[in-house]
């Protein structure tokens, strides 16, 4: 008997950051997690934590070999080439990114530059940022540019969840929205035989990591939303905080991207979006690649009402798109499917007209379903 082989295929792979500490006062580990990796930092933070979250941090001595920098606004290519020089004038040897998604990408990216050790400080749960080994650059006008693939994730990622409750709960909300991709884009890079960002395919733990993310967020998100709206540090908000940025990072990484995130990408290019959070859009990507990909009504109506109960963008007008012409959503369309787009990681060919479709059709279901929900 002449036994045939089936043809190799990548290797499963997954990737993990260094070490994750979550906890309601996870910053005061920060001198001493620091002091593990170098003996110079620089940490990068947005004048939002400059003035309102590190002044309750003051540490004294410990805080000595940490010189501050203040992030440009943007992850853009030229905010990169000004922190790079700034880490080498000043001789650092680990560089903390401290705030939101932007932040964290920037820093992240300085970090891999100059090969020097990067700790991420979450001080919102918006993104999945702070975990994964990749970062997405932007032009300085805020249109997506390119995704940047780090040499590995980053060292260190503390969170703070009495800092994440202080903060806007619309961040969390949006957070929300990011990981309610994760299980969805995992499940069709598994049916399509796609690979992760991790160049290889994913395995049992990642496929299970993003299931749970899915699970813990129709279990937890809208009490996590009313207790975030009373800075209260609960039991579902710390689940909440655990599913935005850990089960999300490491599942849509070692699981893979699709429709959502590239439907996202594409929205970046009407100006009308440049208001709304990374998230929110992830989340519209989210109802409209289940239009595109033809899943069940039982399941669409469970994802358009959890997007519902928290304040998810079910509609054109959520995300101030209702008055936008066919011809402007047609160019988010033709972003959406440039060939390097993940949205060809769905089990079935994908053109820009099926995306302006499945954008009208999410839009009408959301208006639809808000109609019955008024009456």
């Amino acid at each position: 008997m002449i036994l045939i082989q089936e043809k190799e295929k990548e290797p499963l792979k997954a990737v993990f950051p260094g070490k994750y500490i979550q906890g309601k006062n996870a910053l005061s580990d920060l001198p001493f997690v620091l002091g593990q990796m170098g003996k110079n930092g620089l940490l990068l933070a947005s004048p939002t934590v400059m003035s309102n979250v590190l002044p309750k941090y003051t540490f004294k001595e410990k805080w000595k070999h940490i010189h501050r920098e203040l992030f440009g606004g943007e992850c853009c290519a030229d905010e990169v080439d000004r922190l790079v020089k700034t880490v080498h004038q000043k001789k650092a040897d680990v560089l903390v990114g401290m705030g939101g998604g932007k932040v964290i990408d920037t820093a992240k990216i300085v970090a891999d530059k100059a090969q020097i050790p990067v700790i991420v400080v979450p001080t919102i749960a918006s993104t999945d940022a702070p975990t994964s080994g990749c970062a997405v650059l932007y032009s300085p006008e805020g249109i997506f540019d390119s995704v940047y693939y780090l040499r590995m994730n980053p060292q260190a990622v503390l969170v703070d969840e009495n800092i994440i409750a202080e903060a806007p709960t619309r961040f969390l909300v949006a957070g929300m929205g990011d990981a309610l991709a994760t299980w969805f884009e995992a499940r069709s890079c598994k049916r399509s035989g796609s690979s992760n960002e991790c160049g290889g395919y994913a395995t049992l733990t990642a496929m299970e990591i993003a299931r749970l993310c899915y699970q813990i967020l129709l279990r937890h998100g809208l009490q996590a939303k009313k207790d975030c709206d009373l800075y209260l540090t609960s039991p579902s908000l710390s689940h909440i905080i655990e599913a935005n940025i850990l089960m999300s990072g490491l599942g849509f990484e070692s699981c893979g991207l699709a429709s959502a995130h590239s439907i996202h990408n594409g929205l970046t290019v009407l100006e009308e979006t440049h208001a709304f959070y990374h998230g929110e859009k992830v989340a519209f990507g989210v109802l409209a690649g289940l239009h595109l990909t033809g899943m069940p009504v039982k399941e669409k109506d469970r994802v358009y009402g959890f997007c519902e109960s928290v304040g998810l963008p079910t509609t054109f007008e959520d995300l101030n798109l209702a008055g936008v012409s066919r011809e402007r959503l047609m160019m988010a369309a033709v972003k959406t499917c440039h060939p390097a787009e993940a949205i060809h990681h769905e089990p079935k060919t994908v053109t820009p007209e099926q995306v302006l479709i499945a954008l009208k059709a999410a839009n009408d279901y959301g208006r639809k379903r808000k109609h019955i929900i008024n009456k």
